[in-house]
């Protein structure tokens, strides 16, 4: 049997869509919230979805003059790990993805940036969040002081791409913004993809 290649499925997403009946929240914490929605299925039926809503976050792609990408080990307490990570932060409120992206890599790195550019918007848990992360590519880096939160431990450093696409792939790395970001700057000193410029 041979399946059917996307431009052979139904235009649009209504046969798919599932709607909103009603909704609780659940739990609401420092900056996530849990809800309860009842859903009405596409062939009619109800169910329930659980989700977290999260502000949405940015992170950056940050190369240094000499190539190197700027990174962070950071230790995660959710699996118990220090992971190697690009720099990222959310969004405070009523505040744009590219002022965040600037405030976060200047209070956790130190670096300011004179030429930023977008990359894209991510979704790391379409599952179960609608947290969306907008990656930032920051070249012509200048040095300064890192100023982090008071309960933010984390040590910065530099690796050339070719050990990120190394960590990568050992398994080394396995946060999702982090790997996307490194397939992308991969394809980008290769010619294949270009940022846009941020105005």
């Amino acid at each position: 049997m041979t399946e059917k290649s996307f431009k052979d499925l139904p235009s649009g997403d209504q046969h798919l869509r599932e709607d909103r009946i009603s909704g609780e929240d659940i739990y609401g914490g420092i900056f996530l919230k849990m809800k309860r929605d009842k859903v009405s299925l596409p062939d009619g039926q109800e169910t329930v979805r659980e989700y977290l809503t999260h502000p949405g976050a940015v992170a950056i792609v940050a190369l240094l003059e000499d190539g190197r990408v700027l990174l962070e080990r950071q230790y995660r307490y959710p699996i118990a790990k220090a992971c190697i990570e690009i720099p990222a932060g959310k969004l405070d409120l009523n505040e744009s993805p590219l002022v965040c992206a600037q405030r976060e890599l200047a209070e956790e790195t130190g670096y300011t940036a004179k030429k930023w550019s977008y990359i894209r918007r991510i979704h790391p848990v379409i599952s179960y969040s609608t947290e969306f992360i907008d990656i930032y590519l920051a070249e012509d880096l200048v040095p300064g002081a890192s100023h982090l939160d008071q309960e933010e431990f984390l040590d910065v450093f530099a690796a050339p791409l070719e050990q990120l696409i190394a960590w990568v792939e050992e398994g080394e790395i396995t946060d999702v913004k982090t790997t996307i970001s490194t397939y992308w700057l991969d394809r980008y000193r290769r010619g294949l993809v270009h940022p846009q410029p941020t105005k």
